[in-house]
């Protein structure tokens, strides 16, 4: 278990127009312009946006994993421990932020390329 840098960087490739921008000791990640996450590569740790409830759940089930990063408006932002969780669950969360930030027909065509919502046949 546990992701390295360089595997959540090579993760973001899998994301429509992910951009990164350098912010002294952060690289903050956007998408259209708009922030979705941040990378410290010193600490290995991300901050990512999150509903306020799933910040809640995330923080309350596993503090090893999760810190409250801080709240803005309607969203929650985490604070994800990359060598505590598994790369599927850091694509979810990460997926789920980019999903937050990014324009609606991007979510809508990123959900039917992925099948994401989409019930079995």
């Amino acid at each position: 278990m546990g992701v390295s840098v360089d595997e959540f960087l090579d993760l973001l490739e899998e994301l429509p127009e992910v951009r990164m921008s350098h912010g002294g000791e952060w690289i903050g990640l956007k998408v259209r312009g708009k922030g979705f996450g941040y990378l410290w590569e010193a600490t290995e740790t991300v901050g990512l946006k999150a509903t306020i409830e799933e910040q809640i759940a995330l923080v309350s089930e596993r503090p090893e994993v999760f810190e409250v990063q801080f709240t803005a408006g309607r969203f929650g932002w985490v604070v994800v421990h990359l060598d505590r969780i598994d790369r599927d669950e850091l694509f979810e969360l990460v997926a789920e932020a980019w999903c937050l930030t990014a324009p609606r027909p991007m979510v809508a065509a990123f959900e039917a390329a992925h099948h994401i919502g989409q019930q079995a046949l």
